[in-house]
């Protein structure tokens, strides 16, 4: 009977909510889903030639870094607003404010990744006959996939939680679920979004850890080995006889 009226008594955990809104809450969700997947990819995508021309030449490098740091630095609403003459009420607006978030991280870490590729790697391509592309696609960035991906976890896990902003123009995913729960004081829907949005980010995080594990093994090698190495002093003074 309590959990027949906790919509009537709204309380913050509410079986029927989710059972009776469950089309609501899926569609908030792929909605969510999209938007975040649309963003880092685009993001992704913007993000590498950045980094290629601030590594080529290397004057560039602050003026790109500085100018995504600043676009980072302006609050969402603003962002939003700034965006508004151009693309309208709509789910582009808010694609592109979280792409140009998006860009302070990841241009940083592909960056970093590119310029901590070895030396000796470059020269042993070039030195096979590899042309500047074909370094790039099969040198380089493999090597500098642990960066890359690591941004592209930051970036994701935040570009879920800001996807909720969007509910300033409908179009937040959750985050539309969590406003209009906050403007009727409904606990249920605002608890139950805020959930699995919560929820969203951790999945996120997961499976692009996953991923980075699966495409970069070497990076375990290294990481045994070096830990091997670590205690290798400590194991030879315990053997030590007395």
């Amino acid at each position: 009977m309590a959990e027949r009226n906790c919509l009537v008594t709204n309380d913050w955990i509410c079986g029927e909510y989710v059972r009776s809104r469950s089309q609501e809450l899926t569609d908030a969700t792929l909605q969510h889903i999209g938007i975040t997947l649309a963003s880092v990819a685009i993001g992704l995508a913007v993000s590498l030639p950045l980094a290629l021309l601030a590594r080529r030449w290397r004057f560039l490098s602050g003026p790109v870094l500085g100018v995504t740091t600043v676009l980072y630095s302006v609050p969402s609403l603003a962002m939003f607003s700034l965006l508004l003459p151009f693309f309208g009420l709509s789910v582009s607006l808010v694609v592109t404010g979280l792409v140009l978030y998006s860009l302070t991280v990841l241009v940083r870490n592909i960056l970093a990744g590119l310029q901590a590729v070895p030396d000796e790697a470059r020269e042993a391509a070039k030195g096979m006959g590899y042309g500047p592309l074909r370094l790039l696609w099969e040198v380089e960035l493999p090597l500098a996939l642990p960066a890359l991906l690591a941004g592209a976890r930051i970036t994701t896990v935040s570009t879920v939680a800001l996807t909720t902003v969007g509910a300033i123009v409908d179009y937040g995913g959750l985050g539309t679920l969590i406003l209009d729960g906050l403007d009727t004081t409904f606990k249920a829907q605002v608890l139950t979004a805020s959930a699995l949005c919560v929820l969203l980010a951790v999945v996120a995080d997961l499976l692009l850890l996953g991923l980075q594990r699966l495409l970069t093994p070497w990076t375990r090698v290294h990481r045994i080995r070096t830990n091997r190495a670590d205690r290798g002093p400590a194991v030879a003074k315990v053997a030590e006889p007395a």
